[in-house]
């Protein structure tokens, strides 16, 4: 059976499990490594079931354990050129992922990793690259839409494809507006290649959600800038407009910054 669980989602670092009884990826690792081994531990897990990892973009709070994973576990790590390159430069990542463990993909094409099938698809931001993951196994289709500055079309189609659905509900934009960030910090996160406010992401799941989707996790909610109730209410609001329940027409979560989620069963 197919299993998800999110260890982590913001600002303070980011990374997601989609796993099976024999088979594991996780997406960006942006939680340092003990950590990890903690969180997991606690759950009967181990790192070494991690057999690849996926990056969607070359952000700190998305790589910062990457080469580190990667280096002690002998972990393939599944990024764009652009992402790659920006992993070796980043001061933020002190060990690097080693040559034999770089994997290049390519936005639209989709590649067989283990036992899932993995599309990456562009995502709007202002990293040197970034990419959301369409990812199929065992039926379940999973589409994770994370740091995204505006929903495009190609996102859209993903999001109508998914049975399961993580999406960035990042900042309130009133809240955002009062808030102490500088205001060329305030620019840039309500820029097109910023971040999603609560409304852009209700929007998207009211307009393109299919009677296939079954839960929705809002991720990457700022500390600042947002609340879990806040981001829930808002978005519960704008669909009820829409004639969407959250809870009834699918379940829907939000994924907490700093501890990690429940196990969530994928099943059609």
């Amino acid at each position: 059976m197919l299993k998800f669980m999110s260890l982590g989602s913001g600002s303070s670092g980011n990374a997601y499990l989609l796993y099976t009884d024999t088979d594991c990826i996780m997406i960006d690792c942006g939680v340092g490594i003990r950590l990890l081994k903690k969180h997991l531990h606690n759950y009967g897990l181990q790192l070494s079931m991690i057999r690849n990892l996926l990056v969607t973009h070359d952000h700190a709070d998305h790589i910062k354990a990457v080469g580190a994973l990667s280096v002690d576990h002998n972990i393939p790590v599944y990024a764009t050129k652009e992402v790659h390159d920006g992993i070796t430069r980043n001061w933020c990542v002190k060990r690097k992922v080693g040559a034999e463990m770089v994997r290049y993909i390519n936005k639209g094409e989709t590649i067989q990793v283990g036992e899932f099938q993995v599309t990456p698809f562009a995502v709007p931001h202002d990293s040197n690259d970034c990419v959301g993951y369409f990812v199929e196994c065992e039926g379940v289709k999973f589409t994770l839409v994370t740091d995204c500055g505006h929903i495009t079309d190609e996102i859209r189609q993903y999001v109508r494809r998914a049975n399961y659905l993580v999406i960035e509900a990042n900042h309130e934009p009133e809240k955002l507006a009062a808030g102490p960030y500088p205001q060329y910090l305030k620019d840039r996160i309500s820029s097109p290649s910023g971040h999603l406010s609560n409304a852009e992401c209700a929007e998207t799941i009211a307009t393109e959600a299919t009677p296939e989707l079954k839960y929705v996790w809002l991720c990457h909610l700022s500390d600042e800038n947002n609340h879990p109730e806040l981001a829930r209410k808002t978005i519960e609001t704008i669909l009820r407009s829409h004639g969407l329940i959250a809870g009834k027409d699918f379940g829907m979560e939000v994924l907490k910054r700093k501890t990690p989620s429940e196990v969530y069963e994928l099943t059609l």
